[in-house]
């Protein structure tokens, strides 16, 4: 029996922490393996695991999961990293019964380095961002590559780009997608004409996830379409910046619907035509692409990054430059204004889509584990 527990530093319900829900229980499923989680605050996904049969522990202690942030000053830096080395300490006692210890962020890897020290068990890092100067700035991410280096004996990165941004050295590392439930393929309306089209984005509302980009580039259209739906809601006080995406949209008399966050965003996918990915900066990997090819939406994806593993430009999707106004407008104008275009790369992204189920991506965990323990 492999007994394996994920660490946590956030309990929120961003694209990490559901990708964590989805492996943990998968592995749950596969004989052999026991997995558990820790986390070190309270939040949604502590009900939602336990929902799922998972055993869940909460950890308090002295620490602010947005104490540090980038762009914190060095002494926010300094007291938030020594918060995260005490609560590694108490996470050591839990991890004791654990065969290994999985980080699932920086954070998380700073509190598994002691934690693991002290159970005597390998670390690994599970690395769902892309360590890179382009998000992190230029000193944080030479920081945070070296401490990975240092304290994981293995790596799982979440696609080939983001296992491009490590230092692995010569320690074990594996892409393992973060494989989406699939479920039921379920029947959905046939693609409607250009003037009808529903437009979606699904994702937290981000600077870097490019919402805007997207109003800018539908204000350029030969033909709007007849609703653009921005799916998610703001977390990391981003709350600024749905203001701005609401005044961007009456400018532009777009007609935007700003759901909020959604537990599912599948109803949203199934009614959706077109679903564009339009991050700014590339993507460690597009979780939301998959959703979207699986629920039946013609997609459309900013390149470089993860999305390109997934989307093969004209076959199943169309790839754009991340931050490309003038490219994003012409590939929309290209899927509103021909439907029968719309049906054919949404058939081919439903077969794609199969590809990363999470049955697949949890056996290639497992085994790298298993692996890593025994050697």
């Amino acid at each position: 029996m492999t007994r394996v527990l994920f660490l946590a530093h956030t309990a929120a319900p961003s694209g990490a922490e559901l990708a964590t829900m989805r492996l943990a229980s998968a592995l749950r499923d596969l004989p052999g393996f026991t997995p558990s989680v820790i986390y070190t605050e309270d939040g949604p996904m502590v009900e939602r695991m336990r929902a799922r049969g998972v055993e869940t522990r909460v950890l308090r202690g002295a620490f602010d999961s947005r104490a540090m942030t980038i762009g914190a000053g060095p002494l926010r830096l300094l007291a938030g990293f020594v918060a995260l080395l005490r609560l590694g300490w108490s996470v050591g006692d839990a991890a004791r019964s654990a065969d290994v210890l999985v980080a699932e962020s920086t954070k998380a890897l700073v509190m598994g380095s002691i934690a693991a020290r002290r159970a005597r068990i390998p670390l690994v890092w599970q690395v769902h961002d892309r360590i890179a100067a382009d998000y992190f700035g230029r000193l944080p991410t030479l920081v945070i590559r070296t401490l990975g280096r240092l304290v994981a004996q293995g790596y799982l990165a979440n696609s080939r780009a983001t296992l491009a941004t490590l230092s692995t050295g010569r320690k074990p590392a594996v892409v393992a997608y973060p494989g989406v439930e699939l479920g039921t393929e379920r029947t959905r309306a046939a693609q409607r004409a250009p003037q009808d089209t529903v437009v979606a984005v699904v994702g937290r509302l981000s600077p870097w996830k490019g919402q805007d980009l997207l109003l800018r580039a539908l204000a350029e259209t030969k033909v709007r379409p007849h609703r653009v739906l921005l799916v998610g809601g703001t977390f990391f006080d981003e709350q600024p910046y749905r203001a701005d995406l609401e005044r961007l949209a009456a400018e532009l008399a777009l007609p935007v619907t700003f759901t909020g966050h959604v537990e599912d965003p599948g109803p949203y996918l199934r009614d959706a035509d077109v679903l564009v990915h339009c991050s700014v900066l590339p993507e460690p990997f597009g979780q939301v692409v998959v959703e979207g090819m699986h629920a039946g939406c013609a997609v459309i994806a900013s390149g470089p990054g993860g999305p390109t593993e997934i989307v093969e430009d004209g076959v199943d999707g169309l790839l754009v430059t991340g931050g490309a106004q003038a490219q994003l407008t012409a590939a929309l104008d290209t899927l509103l204004l021909d439907p029968a275009l719309r049906s054919r790369l949404a058939a081919a992204g439903r077969t794609t889509a199969d590809d990363f189920a999470i049955g697949a991506t949890a056996r290639t965990v497992a085994s790298f584990l298993e692996h890593l323990r025994h050697d």
